[in-house]
């Protein structure tokens, strides 16, 4: 086959021209604000904020950079699992995508644009009319984690920050009412926490084995 022939391969860009000019413009609004961030060409972006910096950055993306379509906040537990690999998945152990022998708790990694501490903030943006999106992290404090509320700006993260109250236990400073949304009142701890012990999958292996009760045989089977 010549190389006419050839199926055409599409290159991933070296570069990514407007999602740079996106962070360049976020920076000069934050100036410091914006501490660090990272460019996947053609595909994604992702920005890390100082925690102090988080509510003005919503109100700049959304009024004046026309980041207007809120997706999701949400947030993240950088710790390994203090109980090690116990609770993961038999079929990924298969699969290899986890050594079987890894059984021991890792260091933090905060994935892409870093971070410095256990917990942080995650958010998702869009902007309709330029179909680019921007995913912001902030650190918040390990003990007491807390940062400021979207909602005033983006009416929608009302709901999501309670469930990243409930689930980990991060704090939205101005956010109208802080409360359950799965849990009841009295529920102590925070499930999607790392140190929270799942009990279901210490008695059980992942994903956790039921009891089927077998079909009934048809008529005419043997």
């Amino acid at each position: 086959m010549s190389s006419a022939d050839e199926p055409a391969t599409e290159e991933e860009p070296a570069t990514d021209e407007q999602r740079e000019d996106l962070v360049r413009a976020l920076t000069n609004e934050l100036a410091e604000g914006v501490v660090d961030s990272h460019i996947m060409p053609g595909t994604d972006l992702w920005v890390r904020l100082s925690n102090d910096s988080w509510a003005e950055a919503g109100r700049v993306l959304r009024n004046k950079m026309g980041f207007g379509f809120f997706s999701w906040i949400s947030g993240i537990d950088w710790m390994p699992s203090p109980y090690g690999r116990s609770m993961d998945s038999e079929e990924d152990r298969a699969m290899g995508l986890i050594e079987a022998s890894n059984n021991e708790p890792g260091a933090i990694e905060q994935g892409v644009a870093g971070g410095d501490t256990r917990f942080q903030v995650i958010a998702r943006v869009y902007s309709l009319h330029t179909h680019v999106g921007i995913t912001l992290k902030a650190d918040v404090a390990d003990d007491s984690p807390s940062i400021a509320s979207w909602v005033s700006t983006y009416a929608g993260a009302e709901w999501h920050e309670r469930e990243t109250w409930e689930m980990f236990g991060i704090a939205f400073e101005g956010h109208p009412g802080l409360r359950h949304i799965y849990l009841p009142g009295d529920f102590e701890g925070y499930p999607l926490r790392k140190d929270y012990p799942l009990v279901a999958r210490i008695m059980k292996p992942w994903p956790g084995l039921v009891d089927v009760e077998a079909m009934p045989e048809t008529e005419g089977e043997s």
